[in-house]
């Protein structure tokens, strides 16, 4: 579903809002799915937020803090460059999921111009670019797009680095939230994002509409009402 079509510009209260119904950046549009395909089934998508005034750094999150103090970190809007696709490209090679070509195509795909408030944080080991994360600001809420990092620095989990990094400043700005993309119930790759604070993680009810306090259990019983519900029978033997 699209949300931008009538929208010149998508920034502010208006973000806050379309993030706040379990929407989520494409390209140029906002979306929102339930079910999501992976190794031939489809599994359901479950959208989640930090509520930022409740996080509280665990001894792993202060360990990851010190252990990548001595990284450079530069915070500003986006101006996407050669060094930034250059990063991103050794990074696709690296990795052993789907991704799109170029951040570019990450972002605006065809688009002449961005609808959002755009900005990436840099982390530098001197002079050398080692991880970039992207996000979009609302008025109210921080919406994380992207993260990416040079493979050679893969033990220092640089994307887990920047999912604290992107929450800790939106703590300082007095933010309320951060989105962070959703978890698949049964399939775990994506389990990393409950990695800042699980306590103050809140998922989405596609059912009700309502946020909750994230728990598996929680994510279970709505995978089970969205399976019987929304899923058509002669797709549900498709089911993760």
């Amino acid at each position: 579903m699209s949300a931008s079509s009538a929208l010149p510009v998508i920034r502010g209260k208006a973000l806050d809002f379309y993030l706040a119904q379990g929407y989520y950046r494409m390209q140029q549009d906002l979306f929102t799915c339930q079910f999501v395909p992976f190794d031939g089934r489809l599994y359901t998508a479950h959208w989640l937020r930090l509520a930022l005034p409740r996080v509280d750094w665990g001894p792993e999150q202060r360990r990851l803090l010190r252990r990548n103090a001595r990284f450079a970190t530069r915070v500003r809007p986006l101006r996407l460059t050669s060094e930034h696709e250059e990063l991103y490209a050794r990074y696709r090679a690296a990795i052993t999921f789907d991704a799109a070509p170029t951040i570019e195509e990450v972002l605006t795909g065809d688009a002449a111009h961005t609808v959002f408030d755009t900005h990436v944080i840099e982390l530098r080991d001197g002079d050398r670019l080692v991880a970039a994360g992207i996000f979009d600001r609302g008025d109210r809420s921080l919406a994380g797009i992207l993260n990416f990092y040079d493979p050679a620095y893969r033990r220092h989990s640089l994307g887990k680095y920047l999912l604290l990094l992107k929450t800790d400043h939106a703590r300082r700005l007095q933010l309320d939230y951060y989105y962070s993309g959703y978890v698949v119930h049964g399939y775990p790759k994506f389990d990393y994002k409950l990695f800042a604070c699980p306590a103050a993680t809140e998922v989405f009810d596609n059912v009700t509409g309502q946020w909750q306090p994230f728990s598996w259990d929680t994510v279970a019983a709505q995978s089970a009402e969205l399976l019987a519900d929304w899923l058509p029978e002669d797709l549900r033997g498709m089911a993760g």
